[in-house]
């Protein structure tokens, strides 16, 4: 049994309320998210400080992919992209604790794009029904190939980290974040839950409750106005 949490985006004080209510009723549940942690909220560095802290798993978001980027790769178009997505909350968050930055790159150095799970699929944006021809059964469960594939087209609006439109029926339930919902919304057909549920737009921060590609329970808690500008 897991639960995944839908994009943070800095919210660290309704993620902290979020966790607590998990905890008491599912208190054996994995933890798992979806990436977004850091950007527009007030809290990234809370945020992050917490997942390092907690040992939680966590699927890199095209968020968390353009602040790294800004550090490792200046020459990079995401590095750029950054500073008209959330990088300015973001650092105002390190103010006087810059030294926390280097642990965290590391963090995002290791985070993975995807985990596949028994009990479901996560990834940030969801594999694209571009993919329908290239990913089969073989490919969905070699961890090295998907990676692969998956890795080559980032940069592209299809791709794993910036994905918004159809995605495909992978044979098990894909669990995403990045497209923002009032609710959480499960597509029958194709197998896919989004669980972003806008708590960076003042709505809510949800978890989905998943245990052997089915959905048990959603759990949200509403966003702590003290934590969004």
């Amino acid at each position: 049994m897991v639960a995944v949490i839908g994009d943070v985006h800095g919210c660290f004080y309704t993620l902290t309320n979020l966790i607590e209510k998990i905890g008491e009723e599912f208190p054996k549940a994995e933890i798992y998210f979806v990436g977004d942690l850091v950007d527009r909220g007030k809290y990234s560095c809370e945020v992050m400080d917490f997942i390092e802290e907690k040992k939680f798993k966590f699927t890199i978001g095209n968020h968390e992919y353009m602040f790294l980027n800004y550090f490792r790769n200046p020459s990079s178009f995401w590095r750029e992209a950054w500073f008209n997505n959330g990088a300015e909350a973001t650092l105002k968050s390190y103010e006087n604790r810059f030294t926390r930055i280097d642990n965290h790159l590391k963090l995002l150095d290791e985070a993975t794009l995807f985990y596949n799970l028994d009990d479901c699929f996560i990834s940030h944006a969801g594999i694209s029904q571009f993919y329908s021809d290239i990913i089969n059964d073989e490919i969905i469960n070699d961890k090295e190939k998907l990676n692969e594939i998956l890795s080559n087209d980032l940069l592209e609006d299809f791709g794993v980290l910036c994905c918004r439109s159809s995605l495909m029926n992978i044979g098990k339930l894909q669990v995403v974040g990045h497209t923002r919902m009032y609710e959480p919304k499960y597509i029958k057909e194709k197998n896919v839950l989004y669980i972003d549920t806008g708590a960076i737009g003042g709505n809510k921060l949800s978890a989905a409750i998943i245990e052997n590609n089915n959905i048990i329970k959603f759990i949200s808690v509403p966003t702590n106005k003290g934590d969004i500008y």
